[in-house]
């Protein structure tokens, strides 16, 4: 098929990511990836300012993850994983506990990253009813949350402002509170964050007491709210919020799907706070990319809890669980950002994003500017029109996904000074630009 055939069947017949299929947004082929650049079939090259939602941290086509890739084909591609095991699960384990906070000993590997979360929903009712308190059967999430696209997972995404409110009446009803609001870089020194942190904990002692009879766990996003809003909270509130579900018997869920893995400037955003849940949901960067692949970890005590309930074993088991390849290339991309020097890479990257997005706060149309790790978030009063904004960055040379009000920047963790200098340039160049035109179409947005 020629380059036109190929753009015609894909606009007729493939269905994307939250697109319409009678009035698709335009798309643009890839043709390879290396490094931290994406190369068109134009020919055009595009800093990747999106780490392919989230989870190439090495970049691209890396040499070490191939290999691994490589090497595990001599043995198997697969195989299943009820009442067999190979070493790429073993060690993918055995690295995996050697790095997330103390406490956590159980693995359960899944496909991608919302399954992991409706394992963690499975794992914290079925541990309730070990219990004899079948009656703990729901969670309690925060508004301006994003837990994943399948059932049980959007029923934990905020039910007003979340971009699941059409499937409202037929999810299982959840309880929600009211997000933190005292920022990340909050100076608790000072009376009014003191007092704005006092509020949010007290917002989340009332629910958890109010609602205790009935809620298995509590699940955060811990320290950043994802694709709810990009919110970056303060890690007291987390600490808070594990001292909360001890004390009133609530499993405590941390949903590390996005932030796991460097991100924030931590390896696990919960280190950030020094706590550690119950329950931790792990996804997107776990293989670099490469491969989809999750895994819910939990303690000993939840463990053998569920495991002498009534049922005598955990009742789920994915087709793909623990993939030999996918388990490989986990460990691979494990132990290529251990020998790096990932935390200084986040602090370079995170000072490249911040001055080179900070003028962008002084434009009409931008509410904040915000920065944590390796995450640079842009703000916007209206939600961005995508169809006109993306195409301003391509113009540019990089890649951007916006959404909602949002445009963000998480790029690889291998971004040299050079490609920060051109994302951020390059954004600043589209947004202005952008909120030229969107101004003149819609200017009551921009008051």
């Amino acid at each position: 098929m020629s380059a036109t055939e190929l753009a015609a069947f894909d606009r007729e017949h493939i269905w994307h990511p939250y697109s319409s299929m009678t009035n698709p947004a335009p798309v643009w082929q890839v043709a390879s990836a290396q490094g931290v650049r994406i190369r068109l079939t134009d020919g055009r090259e595009l800093v990747d300012g999106m780490s392919s939602w989230w989870c190439a941290v090495h970049g691209y086509n890396h040499p070490v993850l191939n290999a691994a890739l490589q090497r595990q084909l001599q043995n198997m591609a697969h195989v299943m994983f009820g009442g067999l095991t190979h070493e790429p699960a073993i060690e993918l384990g055995r690295r995996l506990l050697a790095l997330v906070p103390d406490g956590l000993e159980k693995v359960f590997y899944s496909d991608s990253g919302s399954v992991a979360v409706e394992v963690a929903i499975k794992m914290a009712i079925q541990y309730q009813q070990a219990r004899g308190k079948a009656h703990k059967s729901r969670l309690l999430a925060l508004e301006f949350g994003y837990h994943g696209d399948t059932l049980g997972a959007m029923s934990l995404c905020d039910p007003q402002r979340g971009m699941h409110h059409l499937f409202a009446g037929l999810l299982p009803q959840q309880f929600f509170v009211a997000a933190p609001r005292t920022r990340f870089d909050a100076d608790l020194q000072d009376a009014s964050s003191q007092a704005l942190l006092a509020q949010d904990i007290a917002a989340l002692r009332a629910a958890l007491e109010q609602h205790q009879h009935e809620l298995a766990a509590f699940i955060v996003e811990p320290i950043l709210q994802g694709a709810g809003g990009m919110r970056c909270y303060h890690p007291a509130y987390l600490q808070a919020a594990r001292e909360l579900c001890d004390e009133f018997d609530v499993l405590l869920i941390a949903d590390e799907i996005a932030t796991g893995f460097g991100r924030t400037g931590e390896l696990f955003a919960c280190n950030h706070a020094g706590i550690s849940p119950d329950i931790m949901c792990l996804g997107k960067a776990i293989t670099g990319g490469y491969l989809t692949l999750a895994a819910t970890l939990t303690t000993r005590h939840v463990a053998e809890t569920i495991s002498q309930g009534e049922a005598g074993c955990f009742m789920h088991g994915p087709t793909f669980m623990a993939n030999p390849l996918a388990c490989s290339v986990a460990c691979a991309s494990i132990d290529l950002l251990m020998a790096s020097d990932w935390r200084s890479n986040c602090e370079r990257i995170n000072a490249g994003l911040a001055a080179g997005l900070v003028s962008l706060a002084e434009l009409p149309g931008v509410q904040d500017v915000r920065t944590l790790g390796a995450i640079g978030v842009v703000e916007m009063t209206a939600n961005v029109n995508t169809r006109m904004l993306q195409p301003l960055c391509l113009e540019q040379g990089i890649w951007v996904r916006p959404f909602a009000n949002l445009v963000y920047l998480m790029p690889p963790l291998v971004a040299t000074d050079a490609d920060i200098q051109l994302l951020t340039s390059g954004l600043q160049t589209a947004v202005r630009a952008y909120l030229e035109q969107a101004t003149r179409n819609n200017p009551a947005d921009f008051v």
